[in-house]
């Protein structure tokens, strides 16, 4: 590739060639990440390899392409030219595979979907067999962690989150609504007797989430509740309090469409006690054209029209 092809900027010496896609790809983790160590971390590979490729396509370029501090490195003006282009490089090379596949008949490749435990455990998990045997060659990576996740550092190419995304270079659209409830499991009312009014939650273990790691509003839904019951089990994961609820600790605060479908466990004070929440999906507008990014869009529509009776 020349460097006389016209997506370079005019008004700086870009070099010779860019012989080397992986070398843009690099370039564009570090510059994502802002840092060398965590783009490698995101790549796969290790840190050296990470700084020897940048230098290559500086080199190549005949520009440098990012400023090195001890916490990390910024973009030069030259890199902040670069990185625009470079960004269509991908999505082009990304999407001239796809479109080949597509072709083809084949949909392949890695999705990666970044979302809450609770929804890739009891919504995506079930079901992604299905997946796998409409597209053997298509490969889902599940993260579960989509709060810190960023779409527009190309952390993941879809996210299902309960806050509405406050990134603005992506597109939201709005899953579903979800309640959510109180349960026990039947042993632990045998035990401790049923309850009958909000009153009596303040004589009861309310499992939650340890308060000082709570940080997103759509997990302080029902803290009035928790603050005023006996101080019980707490966890970071909603998966270790589901456990700990079906084992008898107290009472949880559970997604109305898992919970309610559980033999284990028995819903609490219905009338009184409810609260919606929004799931909201999101995707880069670069990717959401991909087939394969829109193949892991529907089998997650799909899953939602398929459980809407129960949310």
């Amino acid at each position: 590739m020349r460097c006389s092809i016209g997506w370079l900027p005019s008004d700086c010496d870009w070099g010779n060639d860019l012989e080397n896609w992986d070398d843009i790809r690099i370039f564009l983790a570090v510059a994502r990440q802002g840092g060398l160590t965590s783009a490698a971390n995101q790549l796969g590979i290790n840190h050296t390899t990470v700084a020897r490729r940048l230098t290559n396509l500086e080199t190549s370029l005949r520009a440098r392409l990012v400023t090195r501090t001890p916490s990390g490195v910024s973009l030069t003006p030259a890199g902040q030219k670069f990185v625009q282009h470079a960004e269509r490089i991908e999505l082009e090379a990304f999407s001239a595979e796809q479109q080949v596949c597509s072709a083809d008949g084949m949909v392949s490749g890695k999705v990666r979907l970044a979302t809450r435990e609770g929804v890739g455990a009891w919504l995506i998990c079930p079901k992604v067999a299905q997946l796998n045997r409409r597209y053997p060659e298509l490969r889902l990576e599940l993260v579960s962690e989509a709060r810190t996740v960023s779409l527009v550092k190309r952390d993941a190419d879809i996210t299902i989150s309960l806050q509405y995304p406050s990134q603005s270079r992506v597109i939201v659209q709005k899953l579903v609504d979800y309640r959510l409830g109180l349960f026990a499991s039947p042993s632990y009312l045998q035990e401790f007797g049923p309850i009958d009014t909000i009153e009596e939650l303040s004589r009861r273990d309310v499992l939650w989430y340890v308060d000082d790691v709570v940080d997103i509003d759509e997990q302080r839904y029902m803290q009035q509740i928790v603050a005023n019951s006996r101080a019980g089990f707490r966890a970071t994961n909603i998966l270790a309090q589901y456990v700990a609820l079906t084992a008898g600790m107290g009472v949880g605060i559970i997604p109305v469409y898992q919970a309610g479908q559980d033999p284990a466990l028995v819903r609490v004070l219905p009338n009184e006690v409810e609260e919606m929440r929004t799931y909201w999906l999101s995707v880069h507008p670069d990717a959401q054209g991909l087939p394969n990014v829109r193949a892991v869009i529907d089998f997650i529509l799909d899953i939602i029209s398929e459980k809407k009776h129960l949310f």
